[in-house]
């Protein structure tokens, strides 16, 4: 496996740094949207595992991780402007599979609606369109605590709510991280809050409809923010939508632990298209007992720690 990184040039002047993970130059690809605040370095073991199968771009934001370097400070963008963003990253990469996270799903969804020639499948994890309580009351504390000058409150916030099913150490790591933002970041962030209580799902869910490629919504049954519930509304939106619900696993998905791992790989693998592979080498399986008392899917002893 090489990793290709290559600073991109935007229409609008910024930059952003893409890594291509590539583990066999024939296999098609998959581009990674992540969250908020996140950067490309968060889907470490979601590379591990796609790597199996597809070779993989991530990327960083211009304010953020490593684009932020090839950028001037000061930069404010939007859910529109991110949309943009990722969909001049398509047009020019052309993977074959999208994956996004958490509220990378709005940018996606939005770049989808455009009909990117070269995307046959999307995964979106994590995301809801519709703010419940939860959510609300949850970015509402966020702000006024980041407006009040209280960030080490607001970093513990985020493990206390969306971040409670994490693994203790990613909380440390998210609280370091957060605590440790500088002023231009901490504005930024007060700046995604507000822009997502001003969110108004009406004024762009009946773009999402010109989304031709197929779909798969895939939500955390222990997600009280993005709940598995309030994204199934979007099939009266989406054509080719599918939803899965994923066990025992809040919002940050394959994040939370091993088991969570395994089964967001699993969802994601099989709606890619892997699964009829795997379906064919089970069934050659069950034809001899020998080979049925040795049989595993491929992959399944990964280590999903990181």
């Amino acid at each position: 496996m090489s990793v290709v990184k290559i600073v991109v040039h935007l229409p609008n002047s910024l930059c952003v740094q893409v890594e291509q993970h590539i583990f066999d130059v024939a296999r098609k690809s998959v581009i990674l949207v992540n969250g908020a605040l996140a950067t490309a370095a968060s889907f470490g073991q979601t590379i591990k595992y796609l790597g199996e199968r597809y070779n993989v771009i991530c990327f960083d934001l211009p304010y953020a991780g490593q684009s932020r370097q090839h950028n001037r400070g000061g930069c404010l963008l939007t859910k529109d402007d991110e949309a943009e963003i990722l969909l001049h990253l398509i047009n020019r990469f052309e993977p074959s599979y999208l994956y996004s996270v958490s509220w990378g799903g709005l940018a996606a969804l939005l770049a989808l609606s455009r009909r990117p020639a070269s995307i046959e499948g999307a995964v979106i994890g994590s995301f809801s369109p519709f703010l419940n309580h939860a959510m609300v009351a949850y970015v509402t504390q966020a702000r006024d605590l980041l407006n009040s000058g209280e960030h080490l409150q607001a970093a513990q916030l985020l493990n206390d709510t969306v971040g409670k099913h994490l693994p203790r150490i990613l909380k440390l790591l998210n609280y370091r991280y957060l605590t440790g933002l500088p002023k231009e970041d901490q504005s930024r962030v007060a700046f995604h809050t507000e822009q997502i209580l001003a969110l108004r799902p009406e004024t762009y869910l009946d773009k999402l409809n010109t989304i031709r490629c197929r779909l798969k919504f895939l939500n955390g049954e222990l997600d009280e923010y993005t709940t598995a519930n309030d994204i199934r509304a979007l099939a009266r939106y989406v054509m080719h939508a599918e939803f899965a619900t994923v066990p025992n696993t809040g919002h940050f998905l394959e994040l939370e632990g091993r088991v969570q791992a395994a089964s967001v790989r699993e969802e994601i693998l099989d709606f890619f298209g892997i699964g009829h592979e795997f379906d064919s080498l089970r069934r050659q399986a069950a034809s001899s007992s020998l080979v049925a008392q040795t049989f595993a899917t491929p992959g399944l002893n990964v280590d999903f720690r990181g």
